[in-house]
């Protein structure tokens, strides 16, 4: 498993919105400017994110993007997950993998172990641990 920059964009982006004022529209200029995102890359990904329900925009004059829940309430997994899709470190973890081995490898046990402490980590970490706003 490796976290892209997509990832890592998006956790930049979050961060920074989680560190604005609560209900303080932000545009994308300027999340762009700060986190030093690339723009056109930073509206593909805030647009994950809105379709994952984590950020929220207003249209207008007053327009941009926001958390769409508090920072306490998005945890690190959501992030990963919105951007990338269910989190599996080797393929035999995922959902729609069938592994003709399955039976006589112990591997998988492994795998799934580190997976879940991986999950947990993920879990437990929210984007108000990083943040003035909660």
């Amino acid at each position: 498993m490796k976290i892209t920059r997509k990832v890592e964009y998006g956790f930049r982006a979050l961060l920074y919105l989680s560190s604005q004022p609560v209900n303080r529209p932000v545009v994308l200029r300027e999340i762009s400017k700060k986190t030093k995102i690339p723009k056109q890359f930073l509206a593909k990904i805030l647009l994950h994110l809105m379709k994952e329900g984590l950020v929220r925009s207003h249209r207008g004059s007053q327009g941009g993007f926001l958390l769409a829940k508090p920072a306490r309430e998005i945890n690190f997994l959501d992030v990963l997950e919105a951007i990338n899709g269910p989190l599996a470190i080797n393929r035999c973890l995922s959902d729609d993998y069938k592994c003709e081995c399955e039976s006589s490898c112990g591997i998988k046990q492994v795998w799934s172990k580190a997976q879940q402490n991986l999950t947990d980590v993920l879990v437990n970490t929210t984007l108000a641990d990083f943040s003035q706003q909660a």
